[in-house]
Parts: C-alpha cells; structure tokens; sequence
C-alpha cells in the first residue's frame, strides 16, 4: 500500500514573527497534525510541517532509513523556519513529540514545546528483541488509527516495520540521555485512553524534565491519534494560549 502525504509550509504576509515545527507520529503521514498545523497557521503563525524519512510511501521504506534521517529531517524544518522568525515553538505527536524534545535539548533558544500523546519510553520484552526479531520479521500489524471518532480514519501504514520500531527505540534513548538540557516550558497533552502508548511515558517525562513549567491537559475524549480526534479543537485552542503567552513572555 503507498499513501502521499508530503511536508507542509504554511508562510504569508502580515504574520507573526513566531512559528511552529509541528511533527507527525511514527507510520502516519502529516495528514495525523494537519488539522492542528491549519489552526495555527490561521492564526498568524509560521508552520513547518516535514514528512519524516520513510513515511508516506510504503512500509518497506521504514525499514531502510536511520533515526538520524528523522533528525536531520526536523533540523532542516527548524532552519527553514529560523529563516523567516525569531520566536519558535516545537509541538509533535506520539513519536513527534520525542523530536520535538530532541529540538529542545539542541536548541535553547526554542521557546517552548508542546507533547501530544508522546512518547519517550518503548520498553518490554519484544523491544529488547528488535535488534535480531527485524532480520527474520520484517513487520508486524499496525498501530495506526486509534481514534475514538468512528467518522475519521488515519491516513498511516497497515503494517509496523521491525527495523523502523528499532530506529524509534534508538532515538527514544537518545532523547532520554539528554532531557535534563530541556528547560523550556512544555505543555503536555494525554489522552486518558491511549491503546498505543502507555501513562509511563508522561510519568517518566514529569519526573526527569527539569523544566519549571510542566503543566498536563487530560484529554477525556480522544484516543492516541488526538489530533485527528474529538479532543482536536483542544488542543489546538490551549496550543494557541501556550504559545501567546510565552511569545509574550519573551517579548518581556
């Protein structure tokens, strides 16, 4: 199965001198943030939406790129941004949201992030098994759409690459090793329901990030895709407030 849905850009006169990196999820496609990426671009700020390496093509392709394709692609939104404004904010999905952590820990002058259902911790028996389970299985059944809104379906792989899931466990020790740089605001988004990553992951980040300001919004409707689901206009309208209120901040 092959599935398109490329990077976003979303850049016109009379905006803010602020922008957003919004990130996708591991298997999905930019169309799981877009919905989010629109609501802020209409609302006066700078969007870079990238495609992660690997995604929107077909599943095999997961399996031939590195964790550090991924990186590369959100370093080159960032400086893409960083072109056109001063003030930027980070804000990913499910393994978006990691990238976005990574975006932090390099970049001290990004003024905030914001977490959706991230995750940071993949652990268990079958992940430890991931180094010799992807030369003899190459996928296994997908983790796509879990989304409580019967009328919406996300557009992402039907199948899990093994050697792309051993890729994620290696950028999530990555991002781990250096949450302690992380010491802007971050704004943390968590369904209650997620059938795809587990309430370890926002204990782990609460408890290791030193950022000062580490505020939670439950989401009471929504499943792992609470972008695409009926939580979306949360999200977007308290992303909106974070990220006013600490561009304001800066502006001092």
């Amino acid at each position: 199965m092959e599935i398109m849905k490329g990077a976003e850009s979303f850049s016109h006169e009379g905006r803010l001198n602020a922008g957003v990196v919004v990130l996708q999820g591991f298997t999905g496609t930019t169309g799981s943030v877009i919905y989010l990426a629109r609501f802020l671009a209409d609302n006066g700020l700078h969007i870079e939406c990238p495609r992660l390496s690997g995604h929107g093509t077909k599943w095999e392709d997961l399996n031939k790129v590195s964790y550090t394709d991924w990186i590369k692609d959100v370093e080159n939104a960032y400086s893409t941004l960083r072109k056109r404004v001063d003030n930027i904010f980070v804000e990913g999905l499910s393994m978006g949201g990691a990238l976005a952590l990574y975006l932090e820990e390099s970049h001290s002058e990004i003024l905030g992030g914001i977490l959706i259902n991230h995750i940071i911790l993949l652990e268990g028996f079958s992940v430890r098994l991931l180094p010799i389970l992807k030369l003899f299985i190459k996928s296994v059944p997908a983790i796509s759409s879990d989304i409580k809104d019967p009328s919406e379906h996300e557009l992402a792989y039907d199948r899990t690459p093994t050697g792309g899931a051993h890729e994620m466990v290696k950028l999530l020790k990555l991002v781990r090793d250096n949450l302690n740089k992380v010491e802007q605001p971050n704004l943390i988004f968590k369904s209650r329901e997620d059938h795809v990553v587990p309430l370890s992951n926002v204990e782990y980040t609460l408890k290791y990030l030193p950022s000062k300001e580490k505020e939670i919004i439950w989401l009471e409707n929504s499943y792992h895709v609470a972008t695409m689901d009926y939580d979306k206009d949360i999200i977007c309208e308290k992303s909106l407030g974070f990220i006013k209120k600490h561009l304001s901040v800066s502006k001092g």
